[in-house]
């Protein structure tokens, strides 16, 4: 094997874009035997190196030892069909609320399958995807989603909001019509074997196997494509052919993984929106939460309606931001953004916690750098348009808990302020700024 393989492979998959580009309705027969053992290896090196080991115990350190071996019987136990993902291992990571949510730790081999199927998958499906939906896709993200709302409630008839929750939907999927929807696109029925064998590996909880017959594994590299793909169907396109040629408005849909709103111009056509996705969601075995299903007034005169209706203004949490009415300098209309409560004790709470474990364990110099990314990386997401207010306050609770665990490294205070502003120059923590401009319109009001 060498890298004209891979070379040939990747050309490969470039084709099954520009074929699935080319004719939407083409069935893919034969994609399995993309597997092979450079272009696994391929995935191999790009799998992250120092995360936490699945059930076997093996690193991907470990595997390198042997690794074209190694590679090599697992190709021909793909080729044999007894290749057997092994169940993942569920730990449970906090959500800062208090609760916790589960997580799926996969074996390297199951990650090193998953990565092909997953890149064979989305030379094709990025393809069809609709320009709605951001999440888990090459070259979008959250950033992105939340321009499109505040370009869309800026520049269109934007009146009211849809707001929808689907309970538990990664946990929830149905195997049966996600291979439904699959076969629509693939005929390969080795490709198709092994993703059912990856949908019903399971998973390892407290030392007990519980066997999955809904759901995408949690966790895992292939889940959050098959999860689009799924939604792809069931929302994005039936809202595109179904919803917006049978109201009288406006309506847009935004999506990020299973998180979306509806921007719509006429509460009359909301309120179908919202019948219709409870009849389009049971109808695929999935529920809308009734209490985080909504519809309410949101845009440009929402402001003014409020208080001559004497009440507050809505708002509304989407991707860690509240989104609310808010003004310019001018007095013009503006969607205004802030870190969500919720999200924003919780990066609080974490980063408390961390400090008060940290302080003791290493040197100063040594978790000042974690520090300085941890921040960064907060600034990087938070940091946008009309948000510093927010982002600035996370940098000053920091400075205050940076101070606290300081001193209490011992029963004698050693760090005063100035002493820290002294350490500060030297060693600066990064700034709060904006990192996402997304007032780039102008006022004027398309109708």
């Amino acid at each position: 094997m060498s890298n004209s393989e891979l070379n040939n492979t990747l050309y490969k998959l470039s084709s099954l874009s520009k074929c699935a580009k080319e004719n939407k309705t083409f069935q893919f027969e034969s994609l399995a035997h993309h597997l092979n053992v450079e272009f696994l290896k391929d995935c191999y090196n790009n799998l992250a190196r120092n995360k936490a080991v699945g059930i076997d115990k093996v690193s991907w350190q470990d595997y390198n030892s042997n690794l074209d071996e190694n590679l090599r019987k697992l190709v021909q136990r793909l080729k044999n069909k007894s290749f057997r993902p092994l169940p993942a291992k569920r730990v449970y990571i906090p959500k800062g609320n208090g609760e916790t949510r589960p997580l799926g730790i996969s074996t390297i081999e199951n990650k090193i399958v998953e990565s092909g199927i997953s890149q064979i998958l989305q030379s094709i499906y990025e393809m069809d995807f609709l320009d709605c939906s951001y999440g888990f896709r090459p070259k979008r993200n959250t950033h992105q989603a939340l321009n499109q709302i505040d370009t869309t409630i800026m520049s269109k008839p934007v009146n009211h909001i849809v707001e929808a929750d689907i309970k538990g939907f990664f946990d929830n999927v149905n195997h049966n019509m996600l291979i439904e929807f699959l076969n629509i696109r693939i005929k390969d029925s080795s490709l198709i074997f092994l993703i059912k064998r990856f949908l019903k590996a399971g998973y390892i909880d407290d030392n007990l196997l519980i066997k999955t017959d809904v759901g995408t594994p949690q966790g895992s590299i292939l889940s959050p494509l098959l999860a689009n793909i799924f939604l792809h169907y069931v929302l994005d396109t039936w809202f595109e052919k179904e919803v917006k040629t049978h109201i009288r408005g406006y309506c847009e849909l935004v999506r990020y993984a299973d998180d979306f709103v509806c921007l719509v111009q006429y509460k009359d056509d909301a309120n179908k929106i919202v019948s219709a996705l409870y009849k389009r969601f049971n109808k695929y075995g999935l529920t809308l939460h009734p209490d985080k299903t909504r519809v309410f007034s949101f845009g440009r005169f929402e402001r003014g309606n409020s208080q001559n209706q004497n009440r507050k203004a809505n708002t509304f949490d989407f991707l860690g931001f509240t989104h609310f009415s808010d003004k310019t300098r001018k007095g013009y209309f503006k969607v205004g953004r802030k870190t969500a409560m919720k999200k924003f004790r919780a990066k609080i709470k974490e980063l408390n916690i961390w400090l008060k474990q940290i302080r003791n364990l290493v040197p100063t110099k040594e978790w000042w750098k974690i520090l300085q990314a941890k921040l960064r990386g907060h600034f990087q997401y938070y940091g946008v348009s009309g948000n510093f207010p927010s982002i600035k306050r996370y940098y000053s609770l920091a400075l205050k808990m940076v101070h606290k665990w300081l001193n209490r490294r011992s029963q004698k205070k050693s760090m005063s302020w100035s002493k820290l502003y002294n350490y500060l120059t030297l060693y600066p923590l990064p700034q709060p700024s904006i990192k996402h401009n997304f007032y780039t319109l102008s006022h004027k009001f398309v109708s």
